[in-house]
Parts: C-alpha cells; sequence; structure tokens
C-alpha cells in the first residue's frame, strides 16, 4: 500500500492539474471570444464605409456641364447614343 504521503502528492498533482486545465480553457475561450469580437467590429466597420461610398456616390452632383448626359456606363440610365453625341461635339 501506498503511503499517506504519496496519496496526498498524488491528489494534489491531481487538483494542481484540474485548476490549470480549467484556467488554461478559460483563457482559450476569452482569447477566442476576444478576436471573434474584432472581426464583427472590423466586418461592420467595412460595411458602414462602403454605404457611406454609396451614400455619397448616389447623392453626388451630376456633371452639369455634360448637358444632363450620363456619362457612367453603370448607371442603368447611360444612354449610349446621346454619349457619343456629346463627345462628338466636344471636337
Amino acid at each position: 500500500m501506498a503511503s499517506q504521503g504519496v496519496n496526498v502528492l498524488r491528489y494534489s498533482a491531481l487538483v494542481a492539474g484540474l485548476v490549470y486545465g480549467v484556467y488554461h480553457q478559460s483563457s482559450i475561450n476569452t482569447n477566442a471570444k476576444r478576436a471573434e469580437a474584432e472581426r464583427e467590429y472590423a466586418r461592420q466597420e467595412r460595411l458602414i464605409q462602403q454605404a457611406k461610398a454609396e451614400w455619397k456616390k448616389k447623392t453626388a452632383p451630376k456633371d452639369t456641364q455634360n448637358n444632363g448626359v450620363i456619362t457612367d456606363p453603370e448607371d442603368s440610365r447611360f444612354d449610349l447614343e446621346a454619349y457619343l453625341k456629346m463627345k462628338a461635339g466636344e471636337n
């Protein structure tokens, strides 16, 4: 049979290991939650910046020097014929 000193040492090591395991797992979880929060914050910042850029693009005044001709080919109201006539008139 093992002596009482050895049993005390065994159980002390077991308890110390359990306490360390709980502490270590807690620190891992905390770091993971912090990283997730930072990623979510960065994603929201990107969305806000995109929304601001789209708002500026949407509300920007159109060029008045083009006689109301839309020169952005991505715009749904873009008229190629009017654009070409405007460019031909500049020359």
